[in-house]
């Protein structure tokens, strides 16, 4: 951690060596700038510090278009990610990533955690987590997609599918046949809600008219899975779900950390992390989140992202909207959508 101290000597000296390592917000033009920015110096009282830019862009603060504080860091960073894409297979680590992309290993981890929303490390196993994927399907055995993925062991694989494949290597590569899914449907303020449950965590969050296309939707979802119906009375744990979701639409607990059993591309998973940062009651447009995964182009790619979402909730792909306000797509019906914000905004008000 950089102390204040540290960032008002940094500021003062215009020092390029912590560009990347914290970011200067000016209130009074609205903008945030690196440690070494040209520009007039602003009154102290107007100066506030933030670790990353995506901090000072949720402050409401824009990049200073005289230093560009986001430009040779989303440079380099994109040209790391193309690095890792093509040697996911061969051993990388902080130091050798650090030394191509010609930063410190510290300023790596922050500028990259930063613009990609996941550190290096985390990516690199998404990116090898795809090449599993692909190579499950056509390898001759588990083993050797294994270790064409870039995984050293096996058992590193099995580690992640919790969070990474949303199953086994084995199970992935028959279809997720032997996956068991426990699911339940609940009411709530704005319809019906199914839940569906491996015994990893939440892999199915969606609202419905009925039962029956609840079911159907999960069926879709999962057609090679075992789907059982939860028997009542419900297991402590799923309750304790339930009541976190309830508490959530009541206002009492706007974040939510449940337990997740989903498969997400790299580039799903850097936009769904990224909206679980959306505070409660507040939305951004599918531009701001493209800006705040360091992907200003990917706009539409970001609308397939919360598309392909299967967590209502957990994951809040409710809180994007158009550029212009309107609200845009959701795949569980706009006037839900509308009464989710509204829920939400009132909750956040009271």
């Amino acid at each position: 951690m950089i102390s204040e101290e540290q960032c008002w000597k940094a500021r003062e000296d215009r020092d390029a060596s912590f560009d990347g390592r914290f970011f200067i917000g000016v209130v009074t033009t609205g903008t945030y700038c690196r440690p070494s920015c040209p520009s007039r110096r602003a009154l102290r009282h107007n100066i506030r510090f933030y670790q990353t830019a995506a901090e000072a862009e949720k402050a409401g603060l824009r990049p200073c278009l005289r230093c560009k504080p986001l430009d040779e860091p989303s440079a380099a960073i994109q040209d790391l990610c193309r690095y890792i894409e093509q040697h996911s297979a061969e051993p990388l680590d902080l130091a050798a990533l650090a030394t191509h992309a010609g930063l410190s290993r510290f300023h790596l981890q922050r500028t990259f955690k930063a613009a990609v929303g996941l550190t290096p490390r985390q990516y690199l196993e998404a990116r090898r987590m795809e090449k599993l994927k692909a190579g499950l399907r056509h390898a001759k055995d588990v083993t050797e997609a294994v270790y064409d993925s870039g995984f050293g062991s096996g058992s590193r694989v099995y580690e992640r599918a919790d969070t990474r494949l949303g199953m086994t290597p084995g199970q992935y590569r028959l279809g997720g046949d032997g996956v068991t899914i426990t699911h339940a449907t609940v009411k709530s303020p704005v319809g019906l809600i199914m839940l569906g449950a491996t015994d990893r965590g939440l892999c199915f969050v969606q609202f419905g008219d009925s039962d029956e296309d609840l079911l159907d939707a999960l069926r879709r979802e999962y057609p090679a899975a075992r789907l059982e119906p939860m028997r009542k009375p419900h297991a402590a744990g799923f309750r304790r779900w339930i009541q976190a979701l309830n508490n959530h639409l009541a206002g009492v607990q706007p974040g939510l950390a449940l337990p997740l059993d989903i498969r997400a591309t790299a580039f799903q998973m850097r936009v769904w992390n990224y909206l679980q940062t959306i505070p409660y009651g507040q939305v951004q447009s599918y531009s701001e989140v493209a800006a705040g995964i360091g992907q200003p182009s990917a706009t539409r790619a970001v609308a397939r992202a919360c598309a392909g979402n299967t967590v209502a909730l957990v994951i809040p792909c409710h809180r994007v909207i158009r550029d212009n306000g309107d609200l845009g797509g959701y795949r569980w019906g706009l006037a839900r959508k509308r009464a989710l914000i509204d829920l939400e905004r009132a909750k956040r008000r009271a």
